[in-house]
């Protein structure tokens, strides 16, 4: 990663999918299990911070989150409000999960 400019924004030169995979990564190299099963987005919360504190980025909401989730092709779904604090549910392929932990660990161990 490269020291931004003065007047340069990190989150211009940062994608988004770059930094979920990394959280992704992150959180399988804790020793948890990702693929194959559901999991609260608030399980996956703190992954996210780290991953956006090493990337340097603010925080994204969790709509953000999940929209850039559905995007790598992860299956999110909506839960109503009063259930839980983030509401959505993650599931990851068992691809998914591969291509993160690979990437984690390609680009940061």
């Amino acid at each position: 990663m490269t020291q931004p400019k003065l007047f340069e924004q990190p989150d211009e030169k940062i994608d988004i999918e770059s930094v979920l995979l990394y959280a992704l990564g992150d959180f399988q190299s804790r020793g948890k299990i990702l693929a194959g099963r559901e999991l609260a987005l608030d399980r996956l919360h703190g992954a996210f911070l780290r991953a956006f504190d090493k990337f340097g980025i603010a925080e994204r909401t969790d709509e953000q989150i999940a929209d850039a989730l559905r995007a790598l092709g992860a299956t999110v779904v909506e839960i109503p409000n009063y259930v839980a604090k983030r509401p959505y549910r993650i599931k990851v392929s068992t691809f998914m999960a591969d291509k993160a932990a690979e990437y984690y660990r390609r680009n940061y161990v």
